[in-house]
């Protein structure tokens, strides 16, 4: 089954980087890729939203893209954007089918745009990626083009074919903001911060006035371990921009993984204040919520975010109430009560126009948490029939969020029954999740391989991302003494 999974995603790198999957002989574009208007003003618009989507203003663009297509209802790939970025359901599915409805009078490179959109949205990531990549073969120089598409996959897991999209973009523009700005990321991701480091600060002088360069650079930083110059980071970004919320939460993020959960609810609600859409109120609700798990103080947790749960809901926000739900399972003592909540999390996403993409990518977390809590209850049937769902949903989907929640999984089963060098294959293609990392660093124990052990426990001590897996997993870590 490992090797079926390898050959998929060994398939989906080659489509990346190769001859399209279902246009092999695309006519190449010197120009940028055009988009179909009669409005002047409309074409501005979504012209603006593009680049304020290049300057991280993630909601001002979907405002100016909503007022693209109220200067003209026939703007397809506005539509388009609104359904990639947006953040209501209903919204989303609306414009998706909106954009879909257009494409047969767009241009051949607008056409592929909104197929890489749609697709991967209902669940068809193959021929997304295939659409995605015609794209960029019709348009080779339009560095816009290529650094959606490579900051998309990051976004998929995707960091190594995102690397190669960046420096692709930067070869056509050295001097290209957005790019510079992923490409930070991506060697902060593989812990390379002298590179992310550079690239951070080419782009700061670039964009002196913009907040989202000193954002970056704070969340660069905490990833680094340097708390202390991250804060100074967003708050110089909040100087410049008082509603740039997302430094308010990076704020509240850092004093998080300082230890500081008094401090980091203060900047969390201040961010729940403020927040530009519900969608968003809700995930800073749920980082506010994870104080409480980070202190112990897990009968507080469990209130707040069941009543994230509920809000959702009566919000038709059901990714979130599923999130919420989750979040719950994943740090309960009990092994029934975990299941549960998984329970809920699953049925959490059948309440709403979820898209089939949100749907899958989703019940792949919430199966991988069931598969490792039923084994661990010993109830082997739930946890084998979990693991063959996500087998299954691994197989088939091609969507790399779902490989790793399937190789999670497995290795963590793997571990239990001792079969350490199979769990090591799996763990492996699921290294940046401090659960695999930590077994990992037990796995590498059991088979005698030291310098493997000792990178992986550098690595998971070094972990400084706000995430629930970083709160259960790495503080204890830090303090157990390092099996080297």
């Amino acid at each position: 089954m490992r090797r079926l999974i390898c050959a998929v995603l060994i398939m989906i790198c080659c489509a990346c980087f190769s001859a399209p999957l279902y246009a092999h002989h695309v006519k190449q574009a010197d120009t940028a890729m055009p988009v179909t208007t009669s409005s002047a003003q409309a074409r501005a618009l979504y012209e603006k939203g593009m680049q304020d989507y290049e300057n991280l203003y993630l909601e001002r663009c979907n405002d100016d893209w909503r007022a693209a297509v109220k200067a003209d209802p026939n703007l397809a790939v506005a539509w388009a954007w609104i359904a990639f970025n947006g953040s209501d359901p209903k919204e989303v599915s609306a414009a998706r089918e909106k954009a879909k409805a257009l494409a047969p009078k767009l241009t051949p490179g607008e056409r592929l745009m909104i197929a890489w959109i749609a697709k991967v949205q209902e669940g068809d990531f193959l021929g997304g990626i295939s659409a995605m990549n015609d794209m960029l073969e019709m348009y080779p120089k339009d560095k816009h083009l290529i650094y959606l598409a490579a900051n998309w996959l990051m976004n998929e897991n995707g960091d190594d074919q995102a690397q190669r999209l960046l420096e692709k973009a930067l070869t056509l523009d050295k001097n290209f903001p957005a790019a510079l700005n992923d490409l930070a990321y991506v060697y902060a991701r593989s812990r390379q911060f002298a590179k992310a480091f550079a690239a951070m600060d080419r782009y700061v002088a670039l964009l002196p006035g913009e907040p989202n360069p000193q954002d970056s650079y704070g969340e660069l930083l905490r990833m680094a371990g340097n708390f202390e110059g991250s804060l100074q980071h967003y708050r110089a970004a909040l100087k410049i921009d008082p509603d740039f919320v997302t430094s308010q939460v990076g704020l509240g993020d850092t004093y998080a993984l300082m230890g500081n959960q008094e401090l980091a609810r203060m900047e969390y609600d201040k961010a729940i204040r403020y927040a530009h859409n519900e969608a968003d109120r809700l995930d800073y609700s749920m980082q506010k919520a994870m104080t409480w798990v980070r202190e112990g103080k897990l009968s507080e947790a469990d209130r707040r975010f069941q009543e994230i749960a509920q809000i959702a809901h009566a919000k038709d926000q059901n990714l979130r109430e599923a999130q919420a739900y989750r979040h719950l399972a994943e740090y309960q003592t009990d092994d029934k009560t975990s299941l549960k909540y998984l329970q809920d999390a699953e049925e959490s996403l059948s309440h709403s126009v979820l898209s089939q993409g949100d749907k899958d990518e989703e019940l792949s977390r919430i199966l991988r948490n069931r598969a490792v809590r039923a084994a661990h209850a010993a109830n082997s049937a739930l946890a084998d029939k979990s693991l063959k769902q996500l087998e299954a949903m691994a197989t088939g989907s091609r969507n790399r969020v779902i490989q790793s929640s399937y190789n999670g999984a497995a290795g963590t089963l793997l571990m239990d029954q001792k079969k350490f060098d199979e769990a090591i294959s799996n763990l492996e293609d699921d290294h940046d999740n401090p659960f695999s990392m930590e077994l990992l660093v037990q796995a590498y124990y059991q088979t005698n391989q030291s310098d493997k052990l000792a990178e992986a426990e550098a690595r998971l001590r070094g972990t400084n991302v706000p995430t629930m897996e970083q709160a259960l997993v790495v503080p204890a870590a830090r303090q157990r003494r390092p099996q080297i």
